[in-house]
C-alpha cells in the first residue's frame, strides 16, 4: 500500500493520514507572497476554513465555484471543501461575464470564492454584471433570479496592494476563518466521515477547444488514485519540492501538482498567481525544486527568457510535460540545458483524472522524446477502428480509449454526452488518434477531427509539426488545415522563431523540400508571435482556422468544402 493511506480514500481523510507522517516538513509554499505551510499548519488552515464554510451553511454535496489564480487560498479551499464533501467546481481565470455565468448556471453553483482582479480581468466587476442582485444584498443571504442556487460570495483579498475592502454583499476569506469557532472539530470529523471515496468532489470544466464547456464529475478516488500514480511515475518522495506554474483551476495543477504532492509527502511550491517564465526559473532557484511541470509552451518560454543562463536549476531531476503534444526537440532542451534529466511525458484527458498514460524516469531519453509512455497501473488502454470499433493490430493508427476506476462518473447534467463519450461497455473514447508498439508505448500522432484529408490524401498535422521542430530556428510550430477549392483542404503552418533568429515562409517550405511527401509540405505558411490559446496552453486549432479563413480569402473554399 501507497505508504500509511490506501488508494481508496478521500482527499480528507489523505490529508490527515500524511500529516500524521510528515507534520513537520513543508506541505505548501507561495514564493510570491512568502506563505509557508507545514503539513500540520497547512492541516490546520484547512480544518479552520472547511468549519467556517459550515458556518456560512454550506452542505454534502453543494457545489462551491473557484475563480480564482494561483493563490495559496485555491489550494486550501480544494482541501477544505473535500473535507466537508462540497464539489469544488473549477472556474477558469481567462472567463468573461458570458462563460461565468454559463458555468454557474450549467453547475448550479450554491457558492463562488473569487478575487478582486488579475490583469484585465475585474472579477468582482463581472460577478456583479452577472449577478446584479449581489451589491444589495447581505452575505449568504443573496437570491438572483438567473442564478437560483447562488448563495454564498467569498472574496479573497491581494496579499497587498490596493483593492483589499471586501465588495459589498460578499464574505471576505477572513470572515470565513473567523467563523470556523462557530462548528466543533467533532462537527467537521462527523462530516467528513460522512464522506465517501466515490462521491463527486469536483467538477472539472474541460477547457476545449470547440464548442460549451462540459463539467466532468471526478471523485476523490478518482483524483486521489491519478494524484498517486502520477507521483509514483516521477518517484516522488517527501523530499521532493515540486514548482507548479500551471493553472490550479485545471487538472494538471490540482491533481498532478497538487495531490501527486500530497500523496507522497512532497511540497507545493507556487511561483507565482499566473505563469511568468522568470518568476518560475526563481522560485526553481530559491526553493531548489527537485521536479517542475509545465505545457510545452511554458518550457520553451522558460527556455527562451533572456537571463536563462543566469540561474541555477542543478536541483531539477523530473516534472512533467503534458496538456499538449510534447516537441521533440523542447524536450531535449529541458534535459540537456535545463538539467531535468528525469522528466517525465504524460498523456490523458480532464474525463480521465487526468493522466492515461506516462513516460517513466527510468525510460531511455528516445522513449521519452518520441511516446507518452505507457498505461498508469490498473488503466486499460485500447486503440480502434474509428469507422467499425475494431481493434487495431500493433503499429496502426487507431482511436485511443481507456477504462479504468479513474474515468469520471459523467459529464454533470449531460447525460447525452456523456453516453457520447463512455460507452456501454465503459470505455471512454478519447478521440485522439494513437499508435502503439510492441512494449505498450503509445504515440499519439492526432485527433480524429484534426485530422487533413487533401485531395485523398490522409494528413496528420502532428508528424508535421515534429518535423518543423528540427528546423533550427524554429520555436513552435502549429499546423491545421484549411479550406481548399480544389484539394477540399490545404495544409497551413503557424510558425514562432526562436529570439533573435528570421525566416520567411519561402526558406521554411525550402527547408521540407526533399525531407517529407510534397502533399505534407503546408502550402499557407503564417510567421506568428503567439497562438490562440486556452488558458492552460491548449493551442485553438478551430480559433486558428477562422482566422486563416478571414486573413487568406478562403471564404469560397470553404463554403465548397461544407456542401
Amino acid at each position: 500500500m501507497p505508504g500509511d493511506f490506501e488508494l481508496r480514500t478521500t482527499i480528507g481523510d489523505l490529508l490527515d493520514s500524511q500529516t500524521e507522517r510528515f507534520g513537520g516538513r513543508e506541505a505548501l509554499v507561495h514564493v510570491d507572497t512568502g506563505t509557508r505551510f507545514t503539513y500540520r499548519e497547512f492541516k490546520d488552515e484547512c480544518d479552520r476554513v472547511a468549519r467556517g464554510l459550515m458556518a456560512l451553511g454550506i452542505e454534502k454535496g453543494q457545489h462551491v465555484g473557484i475563480w480564482v489564480t494561483n493563490y495559496s487560498e485555491w489550494v486550501v479551499a480544494q482541501f477544505a471543501t473535500a473535507k466537508i464533501g462540497a464539489v469544488l467546481v473549477t472556474v477558469n481565470p481567462a472567463y468573461r461575464t458570458h462563460e461565468l455565468e454559463y458555468v454557474l448556471k450549467q453547475s448550479e453553483a450554491d457558492a463562488l470564492i473569487l478575487i478582486g482582479q488579475f490583469r484585465t480581468s475585474d472579477y468582482v466587476g463581472m460577478t456583479n454584471e452577472v449577478v446584479p442582485e449581489l451589491k444589495d444584498s447581505t452575505p449568504g443571504e443573496l437570491h438572483c433570479s438567473q442564478l437560483p442556487y447562488l448563495r454564498n460570495v467569498i472574496f479573497i483579498p491581494p496579499p497587498s496592494g490596493p483593492g483589499s475592502k471586501t465588495p459589498d454583499g460578499m464574505w471576505s476569506w477572513e470572515d470565513v476563518r473567523r467563523r470556523s469557532a462557530e462548528v466543533s472539530e467533532s462537527g467537521l470529523a462527523q462530516r467528513q466521515a460522512s464522506c465517501g471515496p466515490d462521491d463527486t468532489i469536483n467538477i472539472q470544466y474541460t477547457s476545449g477547444t470547440t464548442g460549451n464547456p462540459k463539467g466532468a464529475m471526478l471523485t476523490h478516488y478518482n483524483l486521489v488514485a491519478n494524484g498517486y500514480y502520477t507521483g509514483e511515475g516521477m518517484k516522488f518522495t517527501e523530499q521532493d519540492r515540486l514548482c507548479v506554474p500551471v493553472p490550479f483551476y485545471h487538472c494538471f495543477g490540482c491533481v498532478l501538482g497538487n495531490l501527486a504532492c500530497v500523496t507522497h509527502g512532497s511540497t507545493i511550491v507556487i511561483p507565482s498567481e499566473y505563469f511568468d517564465p522568470l518568476k518560475t526559473l526563481e522560485a526553481v532557484q530559491q526553493e531548489k525544486c527537485t521536479a517542475l511541470h509545465g505545457v510545452p509552451t511554458m518550457f520553451i518560454a522558460q527556455l527562451g527568457q533572456d537571463r536563462f543562463a543566469d540561474f541555477d536549476l542543478s536541483s531539477l531531476r523530473t516534472g512533467m510535460m503534458a496538456g499538449s503534444p510534447c516537441p521533440i526537440e523542447v524536450m531535449r532542451q529541458v534535459v540537456d540545458q535545463m538539467g531535468a534529466k528525469e522528466i517525465t511525458i504524460g498523456y490523458g484527458q480532464t474525463e480521465a483524472s487526468p493522466v492515461i498514460t506516462l513516460t517513466r524516469t527510468e525510460d531511455t531519453l528516445e522513449r521519452r522524446v518520441s511516446t507518452v509512455g505507457t498505461a498508469l497501473p490498473n488503466v486499460e488502454v485500447k486503440l480502434v477502428d474509428p469507422e467499425t470499433g475494431e481493434d487495431v493490430p500493433v503499429g496502426e493508427q487507431g482511436e485511443l480509449l481507456t477504462r479504468s476506476f479513474m474515468v469520471m462518473k459523467g459529464y454533470y447534467n449531460l447525460p447525452e454526452a456523456t453516453a457520447s463519450a463512455i460507452d456501454q461497455d465503459g470505455w471512454l473514447h478519447t478521440g485522439d488518434l494513437a499508435t502503439v508498439d510492441e512494449d505498450g508505448y503509445y504515440r499519439i500522432t492526432g485527433r480524429l477531427k484534426d485530422m487533413i484529408i487533401r485531395g485523398g490524401e490522409n494528413i496528420y498535422p502532428r508528424e508535421i509539426e515534429e518535423f518543423l521542430y528540427t528546423h533550427p530556428k524554429i520555436a513552435d510550430v502549429q499546423v491545421i488545415g484549411v479550406p481548399d477549392e480544389r484539394f477540399v483542404e490545404e495544409v497551413m503552418a503557424w510558425v514562432m522563431l526562436k529570439p533573435g533568429e528570421t525566416a520567411d515562409a519561402e526558406e521554411i517550405r525550402e527547408f521540407c523540400k526533399g525531407k517529407i511527401a510534397h502533399y505534407k509540405i503546408p502550402r499557407y505558411i503564417k510567421m506568428a508571435t503567439e497562438f490562440p490559446m486556452t488558458v492552460t496552453g491548449k493551442v485553438q486549432k478551430f480559433r486558428m482556422r477562422e482566422m486563416a479563413i478571414e486573413e487568406l480569402g478562403l471564404h469560397k473554399a470553404s463554403q465548397i468544402e461544407t456542401a
